[in-house]
């Protein structure tokens, strides 16, 4: 470990058991972070999603036990979320291993799950893992995606896009069952609110400015507005996003302060 404070207990929850495969770090730079062009800085990838997407499926799965009085129609969603998610923890697994990946052979962290279980009410958890976390994964997959077709790797043009399927899925029914919870109660925006706040500060304690700054992409637009955002939402989010791209892109230069 890497002698820093530990993560602020009113932040982040327990971390679920592992087992002694796996070496489980708090912080985004303990991980293997391979500077681009590295051999194995795409295999290191595979292995860090896998294990967050076992995240989601935990995240997922806590929701149904934690909530049982919930109505019968998200409850589905929610369980069909963790069937998609158990399903991308597979399809990562294997293509890391076919790519020569050992399970346990890098860090990883389960900043999601300690995150989200923290979060006391359903509409805070929907709306930091899948209003927050996977509608930020829209983005990076549709790069992903893009990328991996202009390198002519179809396997993992695939692979992502199915991934994005789902989540956008995922972000759709939170939007909408989130919607309507504000719109029969108020005070259920206040709880989203506090909810994102909450995960708003456990996020800048365990990615830093360092992982921020590594982001050189604005949000996808099109992927967001068929997720369930409104054109508001996504303008704002795309106009935020932008700017923080070309900020990193100009940082990255020569004498630009990197």
């Amino acid at each position: 470990m890497s002698g820093q404070a530990e993560l602020d207990p009113k932040l982040f929850a327990e971390a679920p058991v592992r087992d002694p495969r796996f070496t489980v770090v708090d912080r985004w730079k303990e991980c293997r972070l391979f500077p681009d062009g590295h051999p194995e800085k795409e295999v290191e990838f595979f292995h860090r999603q896998m294990h967050e997407e076992l995240n989601s499926v935990e995240n997922a799965a806590r929701n149904l036990a934690d909530f049982p009085e919930a109505d019968w129609e998200i409850r589905m969603w929610i369980a069909r979320q963790c069937s998609d998610e158990a399903r991308h923890v597979l399809m990562f697994r294997r293509i890391f291993e076919r790519r020569g990946g050992t399970l346990g052979q890098y860090p990883v962290m389960s900043f999601q799950y300690r995150i989200c279980t923290k979060i006391d009410t359903l509409i805070g958890r929907l709306a930091v893992q899948n209003r927050s976390f996977e509608a930020g994964g829209i983005d990076a997959v549709k790069v992903g995606i893009d990328d991996a077709w202009r390198r002519g790797d179809t396997e993992l043009a695939e692979l992502y896009e199915s991934q994005g399927a789902d989540e956008i899925v995922h972000v759709r029914f939170a939007n909408e069952w989130i919607r309507q919870q504000v719109a029969a109660n108020p005070r259920n925006g206040l709880r989203m609110a506090a909810a994102l706040t909450h995960g708003s500060r456990a996020f800048a304690q365990v990615m830093g400015e360092e992982a921020v700054q590594g982001i050189d992409y604005a949000a996808d637009q099109s992927g967001r507005l068929e997720a369930g955002f409104d054109a508001a939402e996504v303008k704002q989010v795309y106009e935020l996003s932008e700017a923080r791209r070309l900020e990193n892109l100009a940082r990255k230069r020569p004498g630009g302060g990197s």
